[in-house]
Protein backbone atom coordinates (compact mmCIF):
# COMPACT_ATOMS: atom_id res chain seq x y z
CA UNK A 1 0.00 0.00 0.00
CA UNK A 2 1.25 3.49 -0.79
CA UNK A 3 -0.56 5.69 0.97
CA UNK A 4 -3.00 5.72 3.86
CA UNK A 5 -6.79 6.86 3.40
CA UNK A 6 -9.30 8.55 5.59
CA UNK A 7 -6.55 9.66 8.05
CA UNK A 8 -5.90 12.62 10.38
CA UNK A 9 -2.56 13.97 10.51
CA UNK A 10 -1.33 15.90 13.08
CA UNK A 11 -0.34 19.50 11.58
CA UNK A 12 2.71 19.95 13.73
CA UNK A 13 5.95 17.48 12.89
CA UNK A 14 7.79 15.67 14.99
CA UNK A 15 11.37 17.26 15.35
CA UNK A 16 14.34 14.91 16.89
CA UNK A 17 17.44 15.11 17.00
CA UNK A 18 18.39 17.98 15.29
CA UNK A 19 16.15 17.88 12.78
CA UNK A 20 18.14 14.41 12.01
CA UNK A 21 14.81 12.85 12.38
CA UNK A 22 11.34 14.33 11.53
CA UNK A 23 7.71 12.83 11.42
CA UNK A 24 4.07 13.52 11.66
CA UNK A 25 1.70 11.19 13.74
CA UNK A 26 -1.56 10.04 11.75
CA UNK A 27 -4.38 8.21 13.09
CA UNK A 28 -6.29 6.00 10.80
CA UNK A 29 -10.23 5.55 11.12
CA UNK A 30 -9.95 2.82 13.34
CA UNK A 31 -8.03 4.89 16.03
CA UNK A 32 -4.67 3.30 15.11
CA UNK A 33 -1.55 5.50 15.40
CA UNK A 34 1.20 5.62 13.30
CA UNK A 35 4.17 8.01 12.53
CA UNK A 36 5.27 8.60 8.66
CA UNK A 37 8.54 10.24 8.88
CA UNK A 38 12.51 10.90 7.23
CA UNK A 39 15.99 10.21 8.72
CA UNK A 40 18.25 11.48 7.62
CA UNK A 41 22.29 9.63 7.83
CA UNK A 42 23.32 9.65 11.06
CA UNK A 43 23.56 7.08 14.06
CA UNK A 44 20.90 7.97 16.91
CA UNK A 45 19.95 5.64 19.52
CA UNK A 46 15.48 5.82 20.22
CA UNK A 47 14.18 4.20 22.95
CA UNK A 48 10.15 3.04 22.55
CA UNK A 49 7.02 2.79 25.24
CA UNK A 50 4.68 0.61 22.83
CA UNK A 51 5.98 -2.37 20.75
CA UNK A 52 6.95 -0.82 17.27
CA UNK A 53 7.22 -1.97 13.54
CA UNK A 54 9.47 -0.08 11.59
CA UNK A 55 8.48 0.02 7.73
CA UNK A 56 11.08 0.74 5.84
CA UNK A 57 9.43 2.22 2.62
CA UNK A 58 13.04 3.69 0.88
CA UNK A 59 16.89 4.10 2.20
CA UNK A 60 19.22 1.88 4.16
CA UNK A 61 20.39 1.67 7.68
CA UNK A 62 21.93 -0.55 10.12
CA UNK A 63 19.71 -1.45 12.88
CA UNK A 64 20.92 -2.65 17.04
CA UNK A 65 18.49 -3.69 18.99
CA UNK A 66 18.85 -3.64 23.12
CA UNK A 67 20.95 -6.59 24.26
CA UNK A 68 21.87 -7.53 20.69
CA UNK A 69 25.78 -7.69 19.75
CA UNK A 70 25.59 -7.34 16.33
CA UNK A 71 23.52 -4.57 14.10
CA UNK A 72 21.42 -5.77 11.25
CA UNK A 73 20.76 -3.85 7.65
CA UNK A 74 17.84 -3.35 6.37
CA UNK A 75 16.61 -1.50 2.86
CA UNK A 76 13.59 0.29 1.70
CA UNK A 77 10.69 -2.68 1.29
CA UNK A 78 11.75 -4.63 4.87
CA UNK A 79 10.92 -4.02 8.40
CA UNK A 80 12.09 -5.14 11.74
CA UNK A 81 10.73 -5.18 14.78
CA UNK A 82 11.34 -3.78 18.65
CA UNK A 83 10.30 -4.59 21.98
CA UNK A 84 7.93 -2.20 24.36
CA UNK A 85 10.08 -0.34 26.68
CA UNK A 86 13.45 -0.94 24.95
CA UNK A 87 15.78 1.04 22.35
CA UNK A 88 17.70 0.51 19.15
CA UNK A 89 20.43 2.47 17.77
CA UNK A 90 20.15 2.87 14.14
CA UNK A 91 22.61 4.09 11.84
CA UNK A 92 21.17 5.19 8.21
CA UNK A 93 23.38 5.08 5.92
CA UNK A 94 20.71 6.53 3.26
CA UNK A 95 18.08 8.57 3.96
CA UNK A 96 15.46 6.12 4.99
CA UNK A 97 11.54 7.23 4.46
CA UNK A 98 9.53 4.83 7.13
CA UNK A 99 6.05 3.92 8.71
CA UNK A 100 6.28 3.53 12.27
CA UNK A 101 3.45 1.10 13.33
CA UNK A 102 2.62 0.97 17.10
CA UNK A 103 1.39 -1.50 19.16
Amino acid sequence: MSQFENVSVTKKANVYFDGKCVSHSIELADGTAKSVGVILPATLTFTTGAPEIMELIEGECKVTLAGATEAVTYKGGESFNVPGDSSFQIEVLDTVHYVCHFG
